[in-house]
């Protein structure tokens, strides 16, 4: 495949961004999801719903409001001057922020109803052998959750590898700080250069195909579902 470094470059800040997002992902919903599986409270349904929107909506739409958001008159914006700065839009930290809100209901989901299928007699039978919650979540809950840790993980991933709509809109198309693989693509069939666009695409389609691939072998290995 002839890709070109400047396209190698962004296909980097492509899985640069993907791998800081799905991290900061696991970490966020590990006790969001824990205490949406847990807990049936009043207003959760639409809690839920707000949090699953990206879903749905139109990645322009989430990537309009974002821009307003981290741009110079938004909350964003205000951050990014107590470091000096100016504005969180189109800048690699404003892609993370966007990539995080994005995914979130893909990593969200699996965790959750990983977490709805752990039986509760399980967790009560390591109460009553005195071990605290926080044991109990780490030693009986996380290895009981760990193939939706791992379907999480690849469609956080995967997900994020190939946004547009919503990079495009907060970033732009800065090369090595928010020029990513999708927006690369995209310049180059506006140019006419169908070479280069089908060489790239072929290469995230590669990357797709493996991610997907890994994580359907290993569920089905023997042992691997709880």
């Amino acid at each position: 495949m002839n890709v070109s470094p400047a396209d190698w470059q962004a296909l980097w800040v492509s899985v640069r961004l993907a791998l800081i997002s799905t991290g900061l992902l696991l970490v966020i919903c590990t006790p969001l999801a824990w205490w949406l599986a847990r807990r049936r409270r009043p207003g959760q349904a639409l809690l839920e719903s707000v949090l699953a929107l990206p879903l749905v909506l139109p990645p322009t739409v989430l990537g309009f409001y974002l821009l307003l958001w981290l741009g110079p008159d938004g909350p964003g914006g205000l951050l990014a001057r107590l470091w000096g700065g100016h504005s969180l839009a189109f800048t690699f930290t404003g892609l993370v922020i966007g990539s995080v809100i994005y995914s979130l209901p893909f990593v969200l989901q699996p965790l959750k109803n990983a977490f709805a299928a752990i039986d509760r007699d399980t967790l009560d039978m390591a109460a009553t052998l005195g071990a605290p919650p926080w044991d109990r979540f780490r030693n009986v809950v996380m290895p009981l959750a760990r193939p939706g840790y791992l379907s999480a993980a690849v469609l956080g991933f995967a997900h994020t590898l190939g946004e547009f709509g919503v990079v495009l809109m907060i970033g732009g198309s800065l090369a090595g700080e928010t020029r990513v693989a999708s927006v690369a693509l995209y310049e180059h069939v506006e140019v006419g250069d169908y070479a280069r666009a089908h060489h790239l695409a072929l290469v995230l389609v590669v990357l797709s195909v493996a991610m997907l691939w890994g994580l359907f072998r290993w569920q089905r290995r023997p042992g691997a579902l709880p």
